[in-house]
């Protein structure tokens, strides 16, 4: 089955990557290899640090061809430098990125899908 939306949760331990249609999906979960300290901790994760972790993201959405970026915090605003500055043709396919909590991934999917019907890209 093709999937042709994506939907990519992410913080700086792990990253919910969910391909969806209106009536199918299929998910996995990235780790990071990085050890990161503790929210308001001095030193955090540098971004070169994570290119392992930000370039198997970009790997597993690279035929998608509309992408939603969500998360908590930062990373994923590091994961769209990471693609403006590796992979722009699939920062190209980036259709928002948004501010998400912690949802489980039948929420995430949820939300991914009525963004996506909203925005009238998901027959």
């Amino acid at each position: 089955m093709s999937f042709n939306h994506v939907v990519i949760w992410l913080d700086q331990s792990e990253a919910h990557v969910i391909h969806f249609t209106a009536d199918a999906a299929e998910s996995e979960v990235i780790k990071t290899g990085a050890i990161h300290k503790k929210a308001g901790a001095d030193i955090s994760i540098k971004e070169e640090e994570n290119i392992p972790y930000m370039s198997e993201i970009a790997a597993s959405v690279k035929e998608a061809h509309a992408i939603l970026v969500v998360g908590p915090g930062q990373e994923k605003l590091s994961f769209m430098r990471y693609l403006n500055k590796h992979e722009a043709l699939i920062a190209d396919k980036v259709v928002s990125v948004e501010t998400v909590d912690h949802p489980n991934d039948g929420q995430l999917l949820a939300y991914a899908r009525k963004y996506f019907v909203k925005d009238s890209s998901m027959a």
